[in-house]
């Protein structure tokens, strides 16, 4: 008998990132994969870890709010034993600014987009650097332009450059910034993209809902992954505590 596969979407935070719409569309992508998904709009959902540990994937979907901590650790340790994070712009690499270890499992925080919405610029693919790019040609976008502090070990599957308008960060060399990628936590696998200032983003750039996608799935066929392989935390969870 096939083993259900489960997402959890955490919506909330400030509403103009549309939570709702982007939880409702991410939910779609991944039904239509097979995953039932269970969309929560209270943040106590992570408070229950074994819960947590059965879950296939947690899509993030949460911007500038604040959690308690013990939350985050309990997502950690389901993160590193195999179950996938995914989320996009705000959503995810916005959440929990006070929260350090959120953004190191995450891969990146947003520090800025000089111009604010409506600015048009460039995702430029990163061809060969992952399956989840193949086929996909660099594509306009109109939208906020995410500068971001990264993780240098994430896995780069697109970028931007910088700068675009005239602000302070003119006065260094251009940079072309991540916008979308990938990376691991313990056995867990994580994506994002900062597309997705609005829903309708996924819209008008029809690729960059199929990056979406195909970073979701990639997410949440981690846990499968880490089950057949047989996988150990245990390398992990005896430094967990110094969190």
């Amino acid at each position: 008998m096939a083993t259900e596969k489960k997402v959890l979407i955490i919506q909330g935070g400030w509403d103009g990132h549309e939570p709702v719409l982007t939880s409702k569309r991410f939910a779609a992508l991944l039904e239509k994969h097979g995953y039932q998904c269970s969309i929560s709009d209270t943040l106590e959902v992570l408070a229950n870890v074994d819960y947590l540990m059965g879950l296939d994937l947690v899509v993030a979907c949460w911007t500038m709010g604040q959690i308690k901590h013990e939350y985050v650790v309990n997502l950690s340790k389901a993160v590193g034993s195999g179950v996938g994070l995914a989320g996009c712009h705000g959503g995810m690499c916005d959440s929990f600014r006070d929260n350090t270890e959120w953004q190191f499992m995450t891969g990146g925080q947003w520090v800025s987009h000089p111009g604010g919405d409506g600015i048009d610029y460039m995702v430029n693919i990163n061809k060969g650097s992952s399956p989840l790019v193949e086929g996909l040609e660099d594509f306009p976008v109109c939208s906020e332009h995410y500068y971001l502090h990264i993780d240098p070990a994430i896995e780069v599957l697109a970028t931007t450059r910088f700068p675009v308008v005239n602000y302070y960060h003119i006065s260094n060399k251009p940079v072309d910034m991540p916008v979308a990628w990938t990376k691991f936590w313990g056995n867990g696998r994580v994506f994002y993209t900062s597309l997705g200032h609005h829903d309708d983003v996924f819209d008008k750039s029809k690729s960059a809902e199929i990056l979406m996608e195909r970073g979701l799935v990639w997410a949440a066929e981690g846990k499968a992954y880490a089950v057949d392989h047989k996988l150990s935390t245990e390398r992990f969870e005896n430094n967990a505590k110094m969190y």
